[in-house]
Formats: C-alpha cells, structure tokens, sequence
C-alpha cells in the first residue's frame, strides 16, 4: 500500500501546480489579453514543462474558465462572510449589497468579461447569488426594514441589475452612493405609501344660459 502521507504530498503538489497555473494565467492575460496567452507562455512562467501542463488542461480557454470559477466561488464565499458579520437583517443586506458592488467595481475586465462570462459554472453561479439574495431581502422584509409588496425574488434581481453599474464608475465614494440609492428603492414607504389617491367626483359646473 502506498504511505497515506506520500498520497497526501502528492496531492498537495498537484494542488499547488494547479493553483500556480491559474494564477499565472490570469496575470498573463491581464498583460496581454486573453487572445495572445499560450500554453507555452504559461508553462514557461509557471515553471512547468508543457508536457506537465497539458495534463491538468487541454488548453488556455480551460485554464481561465477554471480560473474564473475559482473567483467566482471566492466571491460568493466573502459574500457569505459579509452577511455572517452584520447584525440584524436590515445591516445584513446593507452589508451584502456593498459587498457585492465593491466586487463589480474591483474586479472588472471587459475583456475577460466578454470571454469568460459564458457557460454553465456562470449560470449556476448566478442563480445561487439570487437565492441568497432573495432570502436576505425576504428575511429584511419580515424585519420590516424594507418593502414586503414586491417577491423577494424580483427584488433581488432589480438590486443586481442596479449594483452592477459599479463596474463602471470611477471611485468607491461613487460605488457608496449607487448602493445607497439602491437601497432607498428597497424602502417600505416608497410604492406602499404612496399609492395614488382615489379621484373624486368632479363638481359639475352651472352654466348660465342667456334667453
């Protein structure tokens, strides 16, 4: 039988490699564009030989949609954090949606957007960051911290949409304030106080008639 602790080195090595590999990559296509990396670039950089490398991916597109899952499942896991930090359900949510914002404005390639934003690991990923969105809204509705007339479903949608427009502004101050704005959407007196008043009858108006 083999040593459990050369099959524990073992897969420590194969972990590492595989860890350097997405790392590298990613900082060569930050350099270059995800169209001009090579699997010879990367191994070079990694200091691996190809031969290793094609091992562990069949080629560069691969290497990034592995890379691209691996920060996606960090990002959801620091959002988790976030919520496990805050205090009532109202902090929660606040504290999430900056999160999530902070994320969209500190993590945005266009490049790597448009390539990289496809395929089933994406999907998943998203329909898992609407789920626990919607059950902090849900949670922060019952709360009575904000509106309870629109599913918590559709509420976590609108905020994604909206918090996403991060990626393109210029400073975190500017971030701060879509998410404040944002939040107020959320608020109970905006759609369940304001209703429009039922209309009156109007005056009928005497029309004096010359003879």
């Amino acid at each position: 039988m083999v040593p459990r602790l050369w099959n524990d080195t073992i897969e420590a090595h194969r972990r590492a490699v595989r860890e350097a590999t997405l790392d590298t990559t990613a900082a060569l296509v930050a350099e270059q564009g995800p169209a001009s990396v090579t699997m010879s670039q990367i191994a070079e950089r990694t200091g691996i030989g190809r031969a290793t490398l094609y091992k562990y991916f069949p080629d560069v597109e691969a290497i990034l949609l592995a890379w691209h899952e691996r920060q996606i499942a960090r990002h959801l896991e620091h959002l988790e954090h976030v919520r496990d930090q805050a205090g009532d359900p109202g902090r929660r949510l606040h504290a999430v949606l900056e999160a999530y914002a902070l994320i969209q404005h500190q993590h945005h390639d266009d490049d790597m957007a448009a390539f990289l934003h496809r395929g089933e690991h994406v999907t998943q990923a998203q329909q898992h960051l609407l789920g626990f969105l919607a059950h902090l809204l849900a949670q922060a509705a019952q709360a009575g911290d904000i509106r309870d007339d629109v599913a918590p479903e559709e509420l976590a949608g609108y905020c994604l949409h909206a918090l996403n427009a991060a990626a393109s502004l210029p400073s975190e101050a500017a971030v701060e304030r879509l998410v404040t704005v944002t939040i107020a959407g959320l608020r109970p007196d905006l759609g369940q106080s304001r209703r429009p008043a039922p209309r009156t009858p109007r005056a009928k108006t005497a029309v004096n008639r010359r003879g």
